[in-house]
């Protein structure tokens, strides 16, 4: 799913008029007409509705979905806040509409005193901005949308919520902001709802689909998706019958030290249950019994030494490595891995210690093979780009070391986002907070092995990895709740997520 920015959407609304062809009020009454399903579907009825409308285009929606709910006999009150003399022309084509209607009450907002009493149990539904604001909210309607947050009442923002802008970062602009609960955007979601930053005023979002030219959208670049499903299913190989393990690749781990090898048993199963024809894990001594208890099915390289990685492992007829789960870091470590970096030519994925040594080693990044994943959560990534002020500045870091050397890197958390080389970006739309538990990185690290090594090319890997980490998560918080969700859960569940796939 693309995520356009507020130019492009405002293209894809006028290409649609045009095309359709279809009148602007027309197109505002369907997207209204889709939130008010919304509510009918979600919301019981005997709650009294205070709509809060801006006078342009986003205020029109609200106007107009006042009236479709008057006319269902729910109980509506329409606040209009009179912060300028000048409307949009839909805007007012809705008040006109609405003015004919007995059972509405319609009150202008002047002052913050002009707000009538609104219960906790009430619902309140914020049209006073779309996504074209340019400036932070201040003043008169700053104090309306302060006012709003400290009602306690359910807040649903239309498109967007007020006070937030699209594209960019708004944390400098942190109080005029409307705290929503549920947002309901229009046809696609806006970027800003994939920044950490901005969870306490987006809520719950979700995409309402309003008819938008599929011609434009289709046609239309953009460098920011939002993976989905449907963009997933076609990514999913099928095994041809006669195959042989030979045919799905020969993987290798470089994982676990004294203490830490429980890293390189999640990574390998991971990486097994991932779809890899053969897989080798490179260990220290130490870790002999617990590997091949714990992992029979993987083939093991023994280092030298008795409790750390101090060299490197033979790479021949290797496909993919993955490097860093419980590594550790001492110095032989940092060298050993060097000398991989250097002598491999397959693509690698670095997580963990592996991202340490780097971040400590940064010229290194420079030998890193074609097609290489980095995968850090947001420490390891800030040890190795610094600090940054919003996650709009965030974002740009990590685009900006995909670019400059030509890796793939992904940045774990809700909503993991993946930038390519080529400036393309790319959110995750599953997993849960319940995978917020120890060894879930090991985990993500086997499954884009071992994808890698069976065929899938870097970007695919790294997309259809993270989506299937989270999918696991998802079915294992169905089956258990997301409190007691360990990683080795996620890799019991990895098969269930491949077959709901394939199933579809």
């Amino acid at each position: 799913m693309k995520i356009f920015p507020v130019d492009k959407i405002r293209e894809a609304d006028a290409y649609t008029i045009e095309n359709e062809p279809i009148s602007s009020i027309n197109l505002m009454e369907r997207a209204s007409n889709e939130l008010f399903l919304w509510i009918k579907d979600h919301i019981k009825k005997d709650i009294a509705f205070h709509i809060f409308c801006g006078l342009g285009n986003n205020g029109g929606d609200g106007l107009a979905l006042a009236r479709m709910m008057a006319d269902e006999g729910y109980e509506v009150i329409v606040n209009i806040i009179r912060y300028s003399d000048k409307t949009s022309d839909d805007f007012q084509i809705n008040l006109e509409r609405l003015i004919e209607k007995d059972n509405v009450k319609l009150i202008d907002i002047n002052d913050t005193k002009d707000i009538s009493e609104i219960g906790n149990e009430d619902i309140i539904i914020d049209a006073i901005f779309g996504s074209g604001l340019t400036r932070p909210v201040e003043g008169f309607i700053g104090k309306v949308i302060d006012m709003i947050n400290e009602l306690g009442a359910i807040i649903i923002a239309i498109d967007i919520p007020s006070g937030l802008f699209a594209d960019q970062s708004s944390k400098p602009n942190k109080r005029a902001i409307v705290k929503a609960d549920y947002t309901l955007s229009f046809q696609f979601p806006k970027l800003s709802f994939l920044f950490p930053e901005n969870d306490g005023y987006v809520g719950k979002w979700e995409i309402l689909d309003i008819g938008l030219s599929n011609d434009y959208i289709q046609s239309t670049e953009t460098k920011h998706n939002f993976i989905i499903e449907d963009d997933i299913i076609p990514l999913i190989k099928k095994r041809p019958k006669y195959s042989h393990k030979g045919t799905f690749g020969h993987a290798l781990i470089v994982a676990g030290s004294n203490g830490s090898m429980g890293a390189a048993v999640l990574a390998s199963n991971a990486c097994l249950r991932s779809g890899v024809g053969l897989l080798h894990t490179h260990i220290p001594r130490s870790g002999i019994n617990i590997l091949q208890t714990a992992s029979p099915e993987t083939m093991l390289s023994i280092d030298r030494y008795d409790n750390y990685f101090s060299e490197a492992p033979n790479i021949e007829n290797i496909n993919s490595i993955g490097i860093g789960p419980g590594l550790g870091m001492e110095h032989q470590s940092q060298m050993a891995m060097k000398l991989l970096i250097q002598n491999s030519d397959c693509p690698m994925v670095l997580d963990a210690d592996a991202l340490n040594i780097l971040s400590e080693n940064p010229t290194w990044l420079a030998f890193l093979p074609s097609g290489c994943i980095l995968t850090p959560h947001p420490k390891e990534f800030q040890r190795l780009v610094g600090g940054w002020s919003n996650d709009s500045e965030r974002l740009d870091k990590q685009n900006y070391l995909a670019q400059k050397h030509g890796i793939y890197v992904v940045l774990k958390g809700a909503n993991t986002c993946i930038c390519f080389p080529d400036g393309q970006c790319f959110f995750n739309s599953t997993g849960n907070p319940g995978m917020a538990t120890a060894g879930s990185g090991d985990v993500l690290t086997g499954i884009i092995t071992g994808l890698l090594a069976s065929g899938y090319t870097p970007g695919t890997s790294a997309i259809l990895g993270a989506y299937l980490h989270g999918l696991s998560g998802d079915i294992a918080a169905n089956k258990m709740g997301l409190e007691s969700i360990t990683a080795g859960e996620l890799i019991n569940n990895l098969g269930s997520a491949f077959k709901m796939l394939h199933s579809q």
